[in-house]
């Protein structure tokens, strides 16, 4: 239980990779808050389960996080954050010229400012403690771009770039700034479009998801999201003291091409 006494906050938790980071840190031993826009009684019932299943203390909070006062009192309504974990984002895919102003506003919010908003409020709470690890759940788009996803790379390339100046803020410190970018994971949400893709290309499963899912993906298969889960505790391990300002890909070797 390397991180007993220690609580994460990870936003975006309550699916996908967010909740495979919140059972990780939870199955090491880290109390966990998890977080979404909603408040169902699914939400609470899955910090419960969490619960009782790690032995851990695990809370439910919602908060809106295209709004920055929302993002910052979702840290504040924690009371404790040794571990940030920024996962919370959204996507649109559309013709820069097509790109509905509102969405592009949207996505920045999510996906970028509100790291800065969490953060910002984080930090304080870190140096009192005396220890801190903030991790960013970037992309392979915060590395290599693609078509008609311009708001969601923009974005992701901006939480690199705040990674690293955060990781020079605090690098004399015992607080760290890591990011960890993805390809692409199987979540339940990936998990739906497969057979909406079948349908459109004419092809089986296993094709759809080698020849159109992952064709940018050498390795042809998702990553899951208890591996992104590891990777956050591994950067939450005293073996990664020394590890700032970088970003680990978990991509298949996408970012290799």
């Amino acid at each position: 239980m390397t991180l007993s006494g220690k609580t994460a906050i990870i936003t975006g938790s309550n699916s996908g990779i967010g909740l495979g980071v919140a059972e990780e840190l939870a199955r090491q031993g880290a109390n966990v808050v998890l977080n979404s826009y909603t408040d169902s009684k699914d939400d609470h019932a899955l910090a419960d389960r969490i619960a009782q299943q790690y032995g851990v203390t695990a809370r439910y909070i919602k908060a809106d996080l295209s709004k920055g006062d929302e993002a910052r009192k979702l840290v504040e309504d924690a009371a404790a954050c040794d571990i940030l974990v920024n996962n919370a984002g959204i996507q649109h895919v559309a013709r820069v010229e097509d790109f509905p102003a509102d969405k592009w506003d949207a996505i920045i919010a999510i996906n970028m400012s509100s790291n800065f908003h969490t953060i910002a409020a984080a930090i304080p709470m870190m140096r009192k403690a005396g220890w801190g690890r903030i991790i960013n759940v970037a992309s392979a788009h915060g590395l290599r771009a693609s078509p008609f996803k311009s708001a969601y790379v923009a974005a992701k390339h901006g939480v690199l770039g705040l990674t690293k100046t955060v990781a020079l803020e605090t690098a004399e410190e015992d607080i760290t700034c890591n990011a960890i970018c993805p390809g692409y994971v199987l979540t339940p949400l990936v998990e739906a479009q497969i057979p909406d893709q079948m349908k459109t290309h004419d092809m089986d499963r296993d094709q759809v998801i080698r020849e159109v899912m992952l064709a940018k993906q050498p390795s042809k298969d998702f990553a899951t999201t208890g591996q992104v889960g590891g990777i956050a505790a591994f950067l939450c391990s005293p073996a990664a003291d020394q590890i700032t300002g970088t970003s680990i890909s978990v991509d298949g070797g996408w970012t290799a091409q």
